[in-house]
């Protein structure tokens, strides 16, 4: 399979002619092809291709007129995809300056100062005891021996830990071969700040769905994209306008009124006809929930343990009214040092003690934060095991699907992974009310309580099936002609109805295909999107009738099994 090259980002992307953008904010960024060939005296490929652009990089979609026409619909301020409100870049910028400048004391202050307030108890230790002033580890003198390298080498890491590596916790270290493993360090600032996110570009973003058009012949609908990122539908129309303009799209309207958006760029191929395997939909790349450090529970013991120590020594030594009197007479009469009482205070006193007091402070408030993303994770996971069930009671034969049917569904699919599963309830029967909003479901009132039907999203499906076999994008070559300017009135009749037979065949097309594995669940961990192969570990469903357990998520293998 030929690879697709990263398109460049939305800041970079080459905007249109400032006349377009002049017309489009007369016209409110509402507009047909025809609205901006009139208002600018642009050629239609022209500015055809200039709305294109704009669909990637200002915030838009596309719509169906009732005559079946294209409308672009844009943020009437022509808001640029990628825009943030200048609080939110101010906050995130704060906080990135405050990560730096802190991760520069704690390299300073966690094992300096642990080693120095080592060297005076047992330097103190020594003294109280025979009056040796070596003292030290062992009567050291100085110098830099095996000790000290063995030590560098553990804080800094080995060879295999490349510059600018991020760590992104210990689940992603287990992946890694053994000379590569990350450094003291970098699970010290996982400990206060959290592991580093993984930061994928767009073209890593969007290399799933590539895959998915590629694997679908070309062809794509928003109903689809749902399918595959689990997008609200508004989010999906306008993604499916960004992919339009950065890859070429090329949106089509079905006898339906669907908008159908064909890629003929992306299935040419150097090595003849494209097979792609599909990739995972929503409910097998469900959310793991995040962890507060990261780190395995013996890294977070070591390094509370270091910081803990700090804070107790800072405590006794530098500010206990009691104690630091006598042990600081102790100390500079071991160690041979003249030491002034405000430098002993502050140096040995409150500066340690402020920094390990906000060494744990950080992480315990950042734990908050953590909980609320935590449940917006779950929200999340719910809205994607409620889509396999929804695309799979709608792709075939479209049948019912009731909310306790749902809950039932959400609750054994959750099995527990996550960090709470109260309100699951409460959470499966909102997400399924909008869900039935989103996709203009079929509703019924019940004794027992409401019940959907999704008609629309097998309509959809049909659409796009219809589109795959008329334009044979992948064999690059036109299917069935089904309108010609030199037909005869009776030669369109005739087309007309045996394109009209064709569709009703739809009725009998076969898409159990465009639905992989909706009888199982997934996880996939976030650093898989930045990795070159992202191999979500597929969790197989046995039987309702027999309970399932399952392993946490932090634990290898992760899988099912019935009891």
């Amino acid at each position: 399979m030929s690879s697709i090259a990263a398109r460049p980002t939305v800041a970079a992307a080459v905007e249109p002619p400032a006349g377009v953008l002049d017309a489009l904010r007369r016209l409110r960024g509402r507009a047909t092809l025809g609205d901006v060939v009139s208002a600018t005296g642009m050629p239609q490929d022209e500015a055809e291709s200039a709305l294109k652009r704009l669909l990637e990089t200002r915030r838009g979609h596309l719509e169906v007129s009732d005559s079946g026409e294209l409308l672009y619909q844009f943020d009437p301020k022509l808001v640029a995809r990628d825009q943030e409100a200048l609080w939110v870049r101010f906050k995130r910028a704060a906080w990135a300056a405050f990560k730096v400048g802190f991760k520069v004391w704690t390299a300073v202050m966690l094992v300096v100062y642990f080693v120095i307030f080592v060297v005076l108890v047992i330097a103190a230790m020594t003294a109280n005891k025979d009056g040796d002033r070596n003292g030290g580890f062992g009567g050291r003198r100085g110098g830099f021996g095996l000790g000290d390298f063995f030590l560098m080498h553990w804080l800094l890491g080995g060879s295999g830990w490349g510059r600018g590596s991020l760590y992104y916790g210990d689940r992603h270290a287990k992946r890694l071969p053994k000379e590569a493993q990350p450094p003291f360090y970098k699970k010290v600032f996982a400990f206060i700040f959290g592991p580093e996110e993984p930061r994928p570009t767009q073209a890593e973003k969007d290399r799933s769905v590539l895959q998915l058009v590629r694997a679908r012949k070309g062809v794509l609908t928003t109903a689809e994209l749902v399918e595959h990122a689990a997008l609200p539908l508004h989010e999906a129309d306008e993604e499916m306008g960004r992919l339009t303009g950065a890859y070429g799209g090329d949106p089509r309207v079905s006898k339906e009124g669907e908008v159908v958006y064909a890629f003929p760029a992306l299935m040419k191929s150097a090595h003849g006809k494209v097979r792609v395997r599909e990739p995972k939909p929503a409910w097998l790349r469900l959310e793991y929930p995040k962890k507060l450090t990261g780190n395995s529970g013996t890294s977070n013991a070591v390094i509370g343990g270091m910081n803990g120590f700090n804070l107790v020594a800072g405590s006794a030594i530098g500010l206990g009214p009691a104690v630091a009197p006598a042990t600081a007479g102790a100390v500079a009469g071991a160690a041979g040092a003249v030491l002034v009482d405000p430098l002993f205070f502050w140096g040995l006193g409150v500066v340690p003690v402020v920094f390990s007091t906000l060494f744990f402070a950080i992480p315990a408030l950042r734990s908050f934060a953590l909980a609320r993303e935590n449940r917006e994770r779950q929200r999340r996971n719910v809205r994607r095991l409620l889509l396999g069930l929804v695309y799979q009671r709608s792709i075939g034969t479209v049948r019912w699907l009731s909310v306790g049917e749902a809950v039932r569904h959400v609750t054994r699919g959750l099995g527990g992974r996550q960090d709470s599963t109260r309100g699951v309830a409460a959470a499966a029967t909102k997400e399924l009310e909008a869900l039935a909003a989103e996709f203009d479901a079929d509703v019924e009132a019940r004794d027992d309580g409401f019940r959907y039907r999704f008609p629309g999203i097998r309509r959809t499906f049909v659409e796009a099936e219809l589109m795959r076999r008329r334009l044979r994008l992948q064999d690059k070559k036109l299917g069935a002609i089904v309108y010609s300017t030199a037909d005869t009135e009776s030669e369109a009749t005739k087309r007309d109805l045996a394109t009209f037979d064709r569709e009703l065949a739809g009725a009998e097309i076969d898409l159990s295909r465009y639905l992989p594995s909706p009888g199982k669940v997934g996880y996939e961990e976030d650093f898989e999107v930045v990795m070159d192969e992202a191999p979500s570990r597929a969790v197989r469903r046995t039987t309702a009738s027999r309970p399932l357990r399952h392993r946490p998520p932090g634990r290898r293998g992760g899988s099912w099994r019935p009891r």
